[in-house]
């Protein structure tokens, strides 16, 4: 399904970085992040050209080929790692940040995910997250059908416990992303600190 949604021409969800991501851009430390379901490269190359080294994991090859090009012509680095998140390992202790941006996962997977990331964080490090809440269908403007790959934020506060919650929030807003994600939408925000 994605290999056939990135084949199409253009960016499936825009070339600009997620607002939510951008505007807590400052408070990612400028080391090792990884980010999760990167997709066609729009974070990964906004956050590589701050400076940070970035890896991007996806399990569609056709969008992290368009990730790399776009690094290539934003003369950024950018490790591209094609995946499922079901097999990728999560390495405890390596990372100043991760980043997971609409990355929506069945429930379950959702959980050990999140788990592997609070072990995956070094002492300080952040999480930052943007997904659609179980409200998001009644808006009709992106995001899974299934309702068990939507997340509120009481899920998130157990799957991350390890975590210091800075800002956690659920809120309607516009998403302006591309043909896929346009228009008002229920999200929930995390921006998450492990303690030294």
């Amino acid at each position: 399904m994605w290999n056939e949604r990135y084949s199409s021409p253009g960016y499936a969800y825009g070339t600009e970085p997620n607002d939510f991501l951008a505007s807590v851009a400052s408070r990612i430390p400028r080391g090792r992040v990884l980010s999760l379901g990167e997709g066609e490269g729009r974070n990964g190359v906004f956050l590589a050209r701050l400076g940070c080294d970035v890896v991007a994991v996806d399990s569609s090859d056709v969008g992290l080929q368009k990730a790399r090009a776009r690094a290539a012509d934003a003369a950024v680095k950018l490790t591209t790692i094609v995946a499922d998140l079901r097999n990728f390992v999560i390495e405890p202790g390596q990372w100043d940040a991760v980043i997971s941006i609409f990355c929506h996962l069945p429930s379950e997977l959702r959980s050990a995910v999140h788990r592997a990331v609070v072990n995956g964080l070094k002492p300080g490090g952040v999480f930052v997250l943007e997904a659609y809440t179980p409200a998001q269908p009644k808006f009709g403007t992106g995001g899974p059908s299934d309702p068990g790959m939507l997340v509120s934020l009481d899920q998130l506060r157990r799957e991350l416990d390890g975590l210091f919650f800075e800002r956690a929030v659920e809120i309607e807003r516009p998403v302006v992303e591309g043909r896929f994600h346009t228009g008002m939408a229920s999200v929930v925000q995390v921006f998450a600190i492990k303690k030294p």
